[in-house]
């Protein structure tokens, strides 16, 4: 079982930056590949980035490709997302996930353990 703790959101106005931690525990973090997806109201959730086990490789939606990136420290059990030129669009929950194995993910399908979400709000 791996616990996931979301924090780092908050309002931020277009063209600013936040960075997401997650905070992994009681698990094999180290040993899966991580994610982060988000859900806007009335929409589906969505891939934003993914990051394999040893951060050696990461994938990006095309939406945020540029702006966004994913990090992680297997040390500390963290895995982050640091978030550039946001736009009102990018408004939505923000979800840390750890996959089910070691290799990027970008459907919900292949997760397996989800954290409860941080809300970024970006104003215009």
């Amino acid at each position: 079982q791996v616990h996931l703790v979301e924090s780092g959101g908050g309002l931020v106005q277009a063209g600013g930056s936040l960075r997401l931690s997650c905070a992994a525990s009681g698990g094999t973090f180290s040993s899966r590949a991580m994610g982060w997806f988000r859900q806007a109201p009335g929409k589906e959730r969505e891939f934003v980035a993914a990051i394999s086990w040893l951060g050696g490789r990461s994938r990006y939606a095309d939406s945020v490709k540029g702006r966004f990136t994913i990090s992680r420290d297997n040390a500390e059990n963290t895995v982050y997302l640091r978030m550039d030129s946001l736009r009102p669009e990018d408004t939505a929950v923000y979800y840390c996930a750890a996959a089910s194995g070691q290799y990027i993910a970008t459907i919900p399908f292949d997760y397996a353990y989800w954290g409860q979400g941080t809300q970024v709000t970006v104003s215009s």
